[in-house]
């Protein structure tokens, strides 16, 4: 499998295609929708190949504290995955940029590391949030998500140890990881 990867402070960031269910990582990070119930695209993916368990911990989160806004992350079992944890976050409907979608696509991020950095994960797979459904264009996303990613670990390793070691970016098409090649060309 074709992947590039830079070293940021001490972690590994890797760009890979392939299909984030079947990715090898404590944590993956699911693309969802403020329900949490399950939809079209990665979402839609993670809760069929995850199964009941996924769904069922997600209604419970619902119930309790109501649908997931968006930049914010919760936690569920892996269900059947390899993954132990799917960290769910909703990324921004793209509207053209000016709406603070820049901000909301880092805080989505962002708020995902911090669950996974919590639970002391060492590794964690993200998919590229937003650019399927929501129209983020990816080369616009990517770069939020590169940065989102290397001032969460320049701020958590400022205050000490951090237990991530790896973040992956799983871009389904090879034109998505294409972007985050050019991106993280030395």
């Amino acid at each position: 499998m074709e992947q590039v990867t830079l070293v940021e402070q001490g972690v590994r960031l890797v760009a890979v295609q392939g299909d984030i269910t079947r990715q090898d990582v404590d944590a993956i990070v699911n693309a969802a929708n403020s329900s949490l119930m399950g939809g079209g695209g990665v979402d839609g993916a993670i809760h069929r190949a995850g199964g009941p368990a996924i769904l069922e911990a997600c209604k419970a989160i619902v119930q309790e504290q109501g649908p997931l806004p968006p930049g914010q992350a919760v936690a569920t079992t892996g269900g059947r995955l390899l993954a132990r944890y799917v960290i769910h976050t909703v990324g921004p409907v793209w509207r053209g940029g000016g709406r603070g979608e820049p901000e909301v696509l880092r805080s989505a991020y962002r708020n995902s590391l911090a669950i996974a950095a919590r639970k002391g994960l060492r590794t964690v797979a993200f998919p590229s949030i937003s650019t399927g459904a929501y129209g983020y264009p990816i080369e616009e996303a990517a770069p939020v998500a590169l940065a989102a990613v290397r001032d969460f670990i320049a701020q958590r390793k400022a205050a000490g140890p951090l237990s991530l070691e790896e973040v992956r970016f799983v871009l389904f098409t090879r034109a998505d990881f294409e972007v985050y090649r050019r991106l993280m060309a030395p």
